[in-house]
């Protein structure tokens, strides 16, 4: 399948989760409000958080295909790792919200639809897991599209809570389960919210990413014919997908003498793309002589 028709079967895949999303949310919010349903009205609240990491998706997508200019020479893939990040914190957001409803209501419950509680989680379960099916494949894409992922599952498990709450509701008439089912909604949006947040800070950062060891990178250029050091080694990701490691490569004299230089290079570059999977690395081959004019010098 190429690019151009993965890329179009992915955003198809998109659309229509949204769609669904939505339309569901909807309905979702005046059901909550006529059944007097906090635990409802949080998962819609969530389902729109979900909405909008799926349309995120789409444009920065469509941002990250866009070619590099002059003015953005690595492109605008970095956007998706932006919107993770504000996925991350809208997250924090509404799960501040429904912990803060959820406390009023433990101390002062209302008076709860039991049965529309269940009806209403029932179908929201059907309806996100039809969501996760569609996001299945989109969300190896990037870290945006993971985001709009977990996004989805968390509130998968957010109705699963919420219809426990409301056969709870209906058997024994403990209307203050309802808060507590919100309470735990909130604390899987915390949770998948430090994640995305963890992930998305890392990029941003330019830390290591997570599946490269820095001390193999420096093992792997060292061992190399004709490296004799390395140094101001760093490895970054400009998005999910485009590792990047730059380097100073100390490397005899002799081999800018006999022209080997060239030879060394070609090595370094097949060695990370083989090893590390590197597909973009910047290496400045140096003579020992040279360190002395370095204004910085990292080991």
């Amino acid at each position: 399948m190429s690019e151009q028709v993965q890329y179009e079967a992915s955003s198809k895949r998109l659309v229509l989760a949204c769609c669904l999303l939505v339309g569901f949310m909807a309905g979702e919010v005046v059901a909550g409000y006529l059944a007097s349903s906090l635990a409802l009205i949080a998962d819609a609240g969530h389902m729109l958080t979900d909405a909008i990491s799926i349309v995120a998706v789409i444009w920065t997508t469509s941002l990250a295909r866009r070619p590099a200019t002059a003015r953005w020479t690595f492109g605008l893939s970095r956007a998706e790792i932006v919107a993770a990040a504000i996925n991350g914190i809208s997250l924090l957001v509404v799960a501040g919200l429904i912990v803060q409803a959820a406390i009023e209501h433990l101390i002062s419950p209302p008076q709860t639809d039991g049965t529309s509680v269940i009806i209403l989680a029932s179908i929201g379960i059907v309806i996100n897991l039809i969501v996760v099916w569609l996001l299945g494949e989109v969300k190896r894409g990037s870290l945006n599209a993971k985001a709009a992922f977990v996004h989805v599952t968390t509130d998968l498990a957010a109705f699963v809570g919420t219809l426990v709450a409301g056969i709870v509701i209906v058997t024994t008439a403990f209307s203050r389960a309802d808060a507590v089912a919100s309470l735990g909604v909130a604390g899987l949006i915390i949770w998948a919210s430090f994640g995305l947040l963890r992930d998305s800070a890392r990029v941003l950062l330019e830390g290591v990413p997570e599946e490269v060891d820095i001390k193999q990178v420096r093992s792997h250029i060292v061992a190399i014919p004709g490296v004799l050091d390395v140094h101001d080694l760093h490895a970054w990701t400009l998005s999910t997908r485009r590792p990047v490691v730059s380097a100073h490569v100390v490397v005899s004299d002799v081999s800018f003498k006999d022209g080997s230089a060239g030879q060394v290079l070609d090595q370094l570059q097949d060695c990370l793309g083989d090893h590390f999977d590197v597909a973009h690395s910047t290496f400045q081959l140096e003579p020992g002589s040279h360190q002395a004019h370095e204004a910085e010098f990292h080991s």
